[in-house]
């Protein structure tokens, strides 16, 4: 099913290679390859469109709009994107995305998608843990990051040469390809777990994303999600607030030179549904036994679903 704005998706100037994906589902896909990088532009979205605006933090803009704002934020960040949120968290971002990857509990065949995931934080993640637990097959792990932003790629790719995260045969165990988070450049049915780390808080449409996601995990497979949440804490709450909203941009003023970047990511946490909230949500896209856990009191939630 192709809607009116099949002409205004595929013609984009310096697109080449046009075809269709997406065999099961009514969803279809016309992919622009160029520059070596894979883009995809969903065709058919209607399902999901409700209203012409949408949140860009604290500002409502054209939902046309936000994909192109919310890039210029990670191209603006990108280099000094891990230095920010060691010094944010204070070193606690990457407590929290080790025990995420204990959740997801990848084995050597585990086929891995983490999307919006440019640096490669999950998918570098994913392939220490079976190196530690999977003597001898580690070589075998390949994951495959997918991000809208190519800078934010850049970057991860630089850390496969550091990393040392190469096969057995010399081949980059990690893939980069450029894709929107709502019109997913892969197969229907192709992945065992699909990650999000993050990312989820910056898409035009949270349901669309989501399935997405159920889309590409194969039966059985599971959705696993790590974002910034609601604080539950009474105490807490507020006490964040006042960091978040004082010294986080004051932080990206002076270390990244980018302070509307870090207000922007600042609001964008408020916007984002609260934990039950976004549980609802993948109930209604589809995904079973859907449940949460809270890390530090509600700042950040894991929420995780399988597709039947």
């Amino acid at each position: 099913r192709i809607s009116s704005t099949f002409a205004m998706r595929i013609g984009l100037k310096g697109s080449r290679g046009v075809h269709v994906v997406g065999k099961k589902t009514s969803l279809r896909y016309a992919l622009n390859r160029s520059n070596g990088f894979i883009r995809a532009f969903c065709i058919d979205s209607n399902k999901h469109e409700n209203g012409q605006h949408t949140a860009f933090g604290f500002k409502q803009v054209p939902k046309g709009a936000k994909k192109g704002m919310v890039g210029s934020v990670f191209t603006g960040v990108a280099s000094n994107y891990d230095v920010m949120n060691d010094l944010m968290s204070a070193g606690v971002h990457r407590i929290w995305k080790d025990y995420f990857i204990s959740c997801v509990q990848p084995v050597s065949t585990t086929k891995i998608l983490d999307v919006a995931g440019g640096t490669g934080d999950i998918a570098f993640r994913a392939i220490d843990y079976v190196r530690r637990n999977e003597k001898g097959s580690d070589l075998c792990m390949k994951a495959v990051v997918c991000d809208i932003n190519p800078a934010m790629l850049q970057e991860g790719k630089k850390k496969v040469v550091e990393g040392g995260y190469f096969d057995g045969k010399g081949f980059e165990q990690v893939e980069f390809v450029e894709g929107d988070a709502e019109a997913l450049p892969f197969d229907d049915d192709s992945f065992d777990i699909y990650t999000i780390a993050f990312g989820l808080r910056n898409v035009t449409e949270i349901p669309l994303a989501l399935s997405e996601a159920k889309r590409v995990l194969k039966p059985g497979g599971r959705f696993f999600c790590l974002e910034f949440s609601r604080v539950e804490n009474p105490i807490l709450g507020p006490l964040y607030d006042v960091y978040s909203f004082n010294v986080i941009p004051a932080m990206g003023e002076l270390v990244a030179q980018n302070r509307e970047a870090y207000q922007y990511l600042v609001e964008s946490i408020r916007k984002f549904p609260p934990q039950q909230e976004l549980r609802r949500l993948m109930i209604e896209e589809g995904f079973s036994s859907v449940e949460y856990e809270n890390l530090s009191a509600g700042i950040v939630a894991i929420h995780s679903g399988f597709k039947p």
